[in-house]
């Protein structure tokens, strides 16, 4: 009983670890960088596909 209780405890602990070691390279990456820019990329005026905006147009005007 006692044996694996220890066995779980190590265990455990070296997923916690592992975890930690996860998100510490998460944030040297730079994953966690920019955690307002997403939402307001999406109200931006600038046209990001200006082929896929003159497909349309054209299509538009045919009609």
């Amino acid at each position: 009983m006692f044996q694996s209780t220890i066995i779980l405890i190590i265990l455990s602990l070296c997923v916690g670890f592992g975890a930690w070691l996860v998100f510490i390279w998460a944030v040297k990456k730079g994953e966690f960088d920019d955690v307002e820019g997403p939402k307001y990329r999406m109200l931006d005026e600038e046209d990001d596909f200006p082929e896929r905006s003159a497909k349309s147009e054209g299509e538009a005007h045919e009609d």
